[in-house]
């Protein structure tokens, strides 16, 4: 089965309204001629309207780094899916490995984040991932199910263009190592039959599972050549207009 491949830069804590509107504006330059990719950026909640506007008449998606889930209320601090789509933000990144490591956020929570966002029509970007403790004691599929059965309980989903997975090893975030190619093709798969088990086999089949760690102008190509990686969810690289052009002009597969 052909998926379309999708590369998706998170800013993260970076930009102020004037950078991340030159950034967006560049992103937009480089995708202008790409064809049979999907390109997506995630800056920060700050910049959503300034960089919705950069982006009007391109063919970059807008994603936002979290959601909420619900369509308002009392929850300081946090941002609802109507808000979001408001802004022309169609996707969202739920349960990225920061937001569970270092805010504490629980496989319960991210499950109602993704909820909630489907049923107010957002697009969960839904993030995975073993820490390097649990890759050395031989762990990584134990907790790449468990993240994957508790993030999705009691979800229905009987189409793949609502719900993107990342695969996101821990030990590949920030720090300049990235997984093999073998490494990251035996995740992808791995991840693939568990949506299997939850989710009808086509559509399983069709979600993207993108990988996320460490992706650069000199990997990504290496990465793209397997054949259950869909795409890239690019942090550091993505904020550098010249690497992240690199990176969505990468040579492979298409759609």
């Amino acid at each position: 089965m052909q998926r379309r491949p999708l590369i998706a830069g998170n800013w993260k804590m970076h930009t102020t309204l004037t950078e991340a509107r030159a950034l967006a504006e560049a992103v937009a330059r480089s995708a202008a001629d790409v064809e049979g990719r999907d390109v997506m950026i995630a800056p920060p909640f700050t910049a959503l309207a300034e960089v919705s506007l950069a982006l009007r008449g391109s063919t970059v998606q807008l994603a936002a780094q979290n959601v909420c889930w619900v369509e308002q209320g009392a929850f300081t601090g946090e941002i609802s899916p109507v808000m979001l789509s408001s802004l022309g933000c169609g996707a969202a990144i739920v349960g990225h490995s920061e937001r569970r490591h270092i805010f504490g956020e629980s496989d319960a929570l991210i499950n109602k984040r993704i909820k909630g966002a489907m049923a107010l029509g957002v697009m969960p970007l839904f993030c995975v991932g073993e820490t390097l403790e649990e890759r050395d004691g031989g762990n990584t599929f134990l907790v790449l199910e468990s993240q994957l059965r508790l993030g999705l309980a009691d979800i229905v989903c009987n189409d793949p263009a609502r719900l993107i997975v990342a695969y996101e090893p821990v030990w590949a975030i920030g720090t300049g190592k990235t997984a093999t190619t073998g490494q990251a093709q035996e995740a992808h798969a791995f991840i693939r039959d568990i949506l299997a088990s939850l989710f009808e086999k086509s559509v399983a089949g069709q979600i993207r599972i993108l990988y996320g760690g460490s992706v650069n102008s000199d990997n990504v190509d290496i990465l793209m050549a397997e054949p259950d990686v869909d795409g890239a969810l690019v942090g550091g690289a993505s904020l550098k207009p010249e690497s992240f052009h690199r990176i969505i002009h990468f040579q492979g597969k298409t759609a």
